[in-house]
């Protein structure tokens, strides 16, 4: 696994965890990475220092690292689409819905563009994006 410190086209930063470098320029191309803050999918990778490792000891504590975040994430996602109500491409609405009263509360999940996303949060909607697991991060 590779971490890469990462920046949107709004400068907010946060980091992505990869299973190697053509891993991120793969998603990175095909718009699977978004900004955590405000979900755009225009990213770079930022500038950060290489990580050096002087012993097999440290080399081994970064591994069991990143499986666990990846087994956190897709213990996430999973919890979320066993309890959650999937709302699908009616997400935004929705959500406006049941922030507003008009809708019993419950936990939903579904697709946002990060237009209607960055709406949602300027309107103080709580909304946050899904890890998105494919084959290559679980493996």
């Amino acid at each position: 696994m590779i971490r890469y410190a990462l920046t949107c086209e709004h400068d907010h930063e946060f980091d992505g965890w990869f299973s190697s470098s053509s891993a991120f320029d793969e998603q990175s191309a095909a718009h699977e990475i978004s900004c955590p803050q405000c979900l755009s999918t225009s990213v770079r990778k930022g500038l950060m220092a290489p990580s050096v490792t002087g012993t097999k000891k440290s080399k081994a504590r970064v591994v069991p690292d990143a499986t666990k975040m990846v087994e956190m994430m897709t213990a996430l996602r999973t919890h979320v689409e066993s309890n959650f109500d999937n709302v699908g491409d009616a997400f935004a609405e929705t959500a406006r819905r049941i922030h507003y009263e008009e809708e019993a509360p419950r936990g939903i999940y579904g697709q946002v563009t990060a237009d209607e996303a960055r709406e949602l949060i300027e309107e103080g909607v709580d909304v946050s994006p899904l890890p998105v697991m494919t084959p290559k991060q679980v493996n």
